[in-house]
């Protein structure tokens, strides 16, 4: 190996880094003092250097479906590997304390929460998920999760709905 080849691997190996810390600055829970567009910027950053797509998951504190959500990713580790290998997740709020209007006029309306918006790597819409039509009961269908999942993870799937 080349000293030149050595510099080019540790250059992309300190970029990966940077670029995995820079994740962890993205929120974990809806915080209604975040600054969502920001937030959604620098996950599309996150993803364009990552080769992904964006997942903005709009709910709140205060959404049971929300929480129901979070534990049913968290308790399926193929649904979790799948989506730290195609997306970035990035939360945004929406509450009495603040409904993110501006950012969240650039998109279809949302009927109920949690939403999902899957965005390309430059930050356009590819898709509007309601995630009632991922329900089952009392929870989420692994099936249908893995379905949207997998069909918006690439350009395959770019017609926006």
């Amino acid at each position: 190996m080349t000293a030149r080849s050595s510099i080019l691997i540790l250059a992309a190996a300190l970029l990966l880094c940077a670029t995995t810390v820079r994740a962890a600055d993205l929120p974990t829970r809806f915080d209604p003092a975040r600054d969502a567009a920001a937030d959604v910027a620098h996950a599309v950053g996150i993803a364009s250097a990552q080769g992904k797509r964006v997942i903005v998951d709009v709910g709140g504190e205060w959404c049971s479906w929300c929480h129901i959500l979070d534990r049913f990713i968290a308790s399926n580790a193929d649904v979790r590997a799948l989506i730290d290998a195609k997306y970035v997740w990035v939360k945004v709020n929406y509450s009495k304390e603040n409904r993110n209007r501006a950012l969240l006029s650039r998109w279809p309306a949302i009927e109920g929460y949690p939403h999902l918006f899957v965005l390309d790597a430059n930050g356009r819409l590819v898709h509007s998920q309601d995630t009632s039509e991922l329900e089952s009961g009392k929870g989420y269908d692994k099936a249908r999760v893995i379905a949207m999942l997998r069909r918006w993870s690439s350009s395959e799937g770019a017609t926006t709905t």
